[in-house]
């Protein structure tokens, strides 16, 4: 039997999940049936768009249940105490330089199921984040990104 994969994320960005697990369940798959039930209503099914998008999202909104439900039950939360205050570990913050004069950017280490470019929020598993994990601050560092090798300076972790 194939093991489960392991989700490592903050205990906020498991709130988070479940959040949005209760708000699909409770209020989006309801909107959806009720959606179907209109478009059915039109008549020939063959020929119904409004059925066939409706479907659609049934079938997305399932997905991504299954999967967050997944994701849920299988998460690993980051302990505060399980990091050294120096160390670029999953859940804590990094800054640092691109060298030689580029400008600071600071990103939190997150699990993939939490990952938001956005926010500022990068995964573990990313190019620049598995680079720097085990790091501590001011270590120079050489990331192999899609776009090219670059080279980093870690000034700050929090």
């Amino acid at each position: 039997m194939a093991t489960e994969k392991v989700y490592p994320m903050t205990q906020e960005g498991k709130e988070k999940l479940e959040k949005e697990l209760e708000q699909l369940k409770s209020v989006k798959r309801k909107e959806v049936v009720e959606r179907i039930k209109i478009a059915r209503s039109f008549g020939d099914l063959s020929e119904n768009s409004e059925y066939d998008a409706a479907k659609d999202e049934q079938a997305f909104v399932e997905g991504r249940i299954s999967t967050l439900e997944n994701m849920i039950r299988n998460a690993k939360i980051i302990q505060e105490d399980e990091m050294n205050s120096d160390t670029v570990t999953l859940g804590k913050s990094v800054s640092f330089i691109e060298l030689p004069d580029g400008e600071e950017e600071t990103y939190t280490i997150v699990g993939s199921a939490e990952a938001d470019p956005f926010e500022g929020k990068i995964s573990n598993d990313s190019p620049i984040a598995k680079s720097l994990l085990g790091h501590k601050v001011g270590s120079q560092v050489t990331i192999q990104t899609p776009g090219g090798e670059m080279s980093v300076k870690i000034t700050a972790v929090k």
